[in-house]
């Protein structure tokens, strides 16, 4: 689900150039003698007969060794510049604060997958929910993903088939690695999809081996004249018959009774519905549901 650089570096020493090169203790610290004065000689005004002692000579440092010559930083494909960015790996199940800590979950890195029927608002919601966050976050919508596909663009309202299928599995796989390298650089991000509970093995299932299991289910499923009317309001490919919205949200009905936390939103407005979505989020992460 962009490199600013520092100084650039200094050139290596070379033989023959700098302070490692030719560099005199004798140079730097002469005798007694300063160059331009000549010495004192026996019976000259103002110095005693005979040879003149030589002052103390002061402790010479040691040169300092040649500086090596800087080594080219290599790039590979997982860094910007010079800026690594740290591999995606599995989300890990969140640990429960000491009691009796509130969690926060403004302020916490979450992995959130929100769930619901066509019309329920899903889009709206984590969009919101992202904006208004205090750590960064990132939305990253399965539907949006799906259609980067432009040429050849498999849309399951003209038919469920082998090609659609292909393309939901391929954009909830591309949305995972996406979360992933978003968490894994401390970006928080929440995802929407609508799931069938009566098909674990492609949609819960699904997220959890892309994600990993620290991913925090809500179910949004607000009732079905709420549905029609949201899904009146869309245009173009997202708009879909009232039957199939019925049909759809006859089939979200099941995850009643699964143990996934699940939001009526009826009537409540977005900013209303985020923050219901934080409190659902405070008791997941001090109690991950089982799933």
């Amino acid at each position: 689900m962009q490199h600013a650089v520092g100084s650039p570096l200094p050139p290596p020493h070379q033989p023959g150039h700098g302070p490692a090169a030719g560099w005199s203790p004798a140079a730097q610290h002469p005798g007694p003698h300063q160059p331009g004065s000549a010495p004192h000689q026996p019976g000259h005004l103002g110095a005693p007969a005979g040879p003149v002692p030589p002052a103390p000579r002061p402790p010479v440092p040691p040169a300092p060794p040649p500086a090596p010559p800087h080594a080219a930083v290599p790039q590979s494909a997982d860094t910007t510049g010079h800026v690594p960015l740290p591999p995606g790996a599995p989300v890990p199940m969140p640990s429960a604060p000491p009691a009796p800590t509130v969690p926060d979950p403004a302020a916490t890195t979450l992995a959130v997958l929100l769930i619901g029927p066509a019309g329920a608002g899903k889009t709206s919601v984590a969009k919101f929910w992202a904006d208004h966050r205090r750590v960064p976050t990132a939305h990253v919508s399965l539907d949006d993903v799906r259609e980067w596909v432009r040429s050849g663009f498999a849309d399951p309202q003209s038919g469920w088939n082998d090609h659609s299928e292909a393309q939901y599995r391929l954009a909830r796989r591309t949305c995972g690695f996406a979360a992933r390298n978003f968490l894994a650089n401390g970006i928080s991000c929440i995802l929407d999809d609508a799931i069938f509970p009566d098909r674990p093995a492609v949609g819960l299932g699904g997220w959890k081996r892309h994600v990993g299991p620290g991913l925090l289910p809500v179910v949004l499923l607000p009732g079905l004249e709420a549905v029609l009317e949201r899904n009146a309001e869309r245009s173009g490919n997202r708009r879909l018959t009232d039957e199939e919205v019925a049909r759809i949200h006859g089939r979200m009905a099941g995850w009643y009774g699964s143990g996934l936390p699940i939001i009526d939103n009826s009537q409540l407005d977005v900013p209303t519905t985020a923050r219901v979505l934080d409190d659902v989020l405070a008791r997941a992460i001090a109690s991950p549901p089982k799933w």
